[in-house]
């Protein structure tokens, strides 16, 4: 028997969370050392498989298949596309960086601090929605990947509500209560989410007797399974409502702010960077895959929901005094795009879409995080509170600016070649949405400048005059990413070759070819 490679990259970090949680209270530091060590590992054993894996061969690839639940036909059964590959690499690429980030933010606050292992337990929390996220990449048996959906819920909520940002303007008492809260709305919402899910994935059960991905849409694709148009429907809206709510999208969206502020710098980049991204890659392997006629036929509507989260999220970011709630709605407005270029069934639309999975992960993880560095010297979230930083810490201010312009899609930076191919494959076959969708980009430039602006720029202000620039280990964790940056700008063709392929077939899967040009090319 093979090596089982998937299995390995998701029980690696399962395994790690364990043992790091067993380290004991006084070696804090063994704790954060071997987190670190375990998801180092994972990416090397994550970038095993993207070699491993041939774009050109079969659609899912490095398959493993073993009974589990046998009386009702659930499986352990687990492989990947291109898509799937592109994101378990984001996945255990962002994990190390953002085990560094936050290498003090769960120390105790003070000496002899009474709390059962904060430290061991934030980075065992870490390390299990890694593998949590990593697994529901992989899985092929929706009955497993909804297990693993729902599951990281939970150490998601604890290390929102239990390891919170410290920077707070009402004091550690108003922090808790306002963490607190935030935990909740985020379990709350998901939790319905999921909820719906469970009842379509129940009602897939019965219409189609098993849970393989595969089997389902080959018998789907072959007529040998037939679903009637209302219960197809139906089916789709239970899976699309739980993936939407994760994503976010307009207006299940608003669980996301309230999560990314009250969180550390490092979570917040977990939330939206990783987890999110499970909401829309489970749109492009299970809604389109599975329930094709469904995904037609809703499409008018979801594009006109990502159109809001688009110019909704872009408008609300504009108006933001934290500096956290602006870069959670600017991800509202970014994960517009994604679900825009998912459903406008286009070959360029769905590239788009996934190369921007990729991209917002590493432009919203430089910027949240050198935000999160900035937070921590002057422990205030509030913009207003800034001013002049540049003068003071110019390679933090530099990296700042770098991690804005990604998010605003500069060319010559990652995420513009994403955006560009969403819009330009939105407005081959719904001209109008591409349009109107421009007008996000211009907002972007709005809210990325403003923010620099007020707070890097002008008269330096006394609170921030003594502000250190970026430590030896801040640098590690950013200078990376502000490299992927530029060079997935300029050369995206390794993330494409992958992802491309995968694209294809999901546009087969929805029997959609792409708009022929309106205008002939010159002979």
């Amino acid at each position: 028997m093979s090596f089982p490679l998937l299995t390995a990259t998701a029980a690696l970090p399962a395994i790690g969370a364990v043992a790091t949680a067993a380290v004991p209270a006084a070696r804090r530091t063994a704790a954060k050392w071997l987190a670190l060590l375990v998801s180092l590992a994972t990416l090397a054993l994550a970038v095993t498989v993207l070699v491993r894996f041939d774009p050109d061969g079969a659609r899912y690839q490095l398959t493993e298949s073993h009974p589990w639940i046998a009386d009702f036909g659930v499986r352990y059964e687990v492989g990947v596309d291109g898509i799937a590959v592109a994101l378990i690499a984001l996945t255990a690429l962002l994990i190390p960086f953002v085990i560094l980030a936050g290498w003090h933010d769960a120390d105790p606050l003070e000496t002899g601090s009474r709390r059962w292992r904060p430290t061991q337990g934030f980075f065992a929390l870490i390390l299990a929605v890694e593998a949590m996220v990593v697994i529901s990449f992989e899985a092929t048996d929706v009955f497993l990947f909804y297990i693993f959906f729902e599951a990281m819920l939970i150490p998601m909520y604890f290390l929102i509500g239990g390891f919170g940002d410290r920077a707070h303007e009402h004091g550690e008492e108003a922090a808790s209560t306002q963490r607190s809260y935030a935990a909740v709305k985020f379990l709350l919402y998901n939790l319905v989410g999921g909820l719906i899910m469970l009842a379509a994935v129940i009602g897939l059960y019965v219409v189609a007797g098993n849970f393989s991905l595969q089997e389902i849409a080959q018998a789907r694709a072959n007529g040998s399974l037939h679903m009637a148009t209302n219960t197809e429907r139906w089916l789709f809206l239970g899976f699309f409502f739980a993936f939407a709510v994760k994503a976010p999208l307009w207006p299940l969206h608003t669980w996301l702010p309230n999560a990314m502020q009250e969180a550390t710098a490092p979570v917040a980049v977990l939330i939206t960077a990783v987890v999110d991204k499970v909401g829309t890659f489970a749109m492009l392997r299970f809604c389109l895959q599975l329930f094709p006629g469904a995904s037609k036929w809703a499409t008018p509507v979801i594009l006109v929901l990502a159109l809001i989260s688009i110019v909704y999220g872009a408008l609300l970011a504009v108006g933001q005094r934290d500096i956290k709630r602006l870069v959670a709605y600017a991800s509202i407005s970014h994960f517009g795009f994604i679900i825009m270029g998912i459903f406008a069934m286009t070959t360029q639309g769905q590239s788009g879409a996934t190369l921007y999975m990729v991209n917002h992960g590493i432009s919203t993880a430089a910027l949240m995080l050198v935000a999160g560095f900035l937070i921590s010297r002057r422990g205030s979230r509030l913009i207003a509170d800034y001013g002049g930083v540049q003068k003071v810490a110019p390679v933090l201010a530099g990296t700042f600016l770098i991690g804005g312009l990604a998010t605003l899609s500069l060319p010559g930076l990652a995420p513009f070649v994403s955006e560009f191919l969403v819009l330009v494959g939105t407005f081959t076959r719904y001209p109008a949405i591409g349009i109107i969708a421009t007008f996000g980009i211009v907002l972007a430039a709005l809210y990325t400048l403003v923010l620099y602006q007020r707070t890097m720029t002008g008269p330096v202000k006394p609170e921030v005059s003594a502000m250190p620039d970026l430590r030896a280990r801040e640098l590690v964790v950013v200078a990376p990413l502000i490299v992927l940056l530029i060079f997935l700008g300029v050369y995206p063709k390794p993330v494409t070759d992958i992802v491309n392929p995968a694209v294809k077939q999901t546009m087969s899967d929805v029997h959609k070819t792409d708009p022929k040009p309106s205008v002939e090319a010159a002979k």
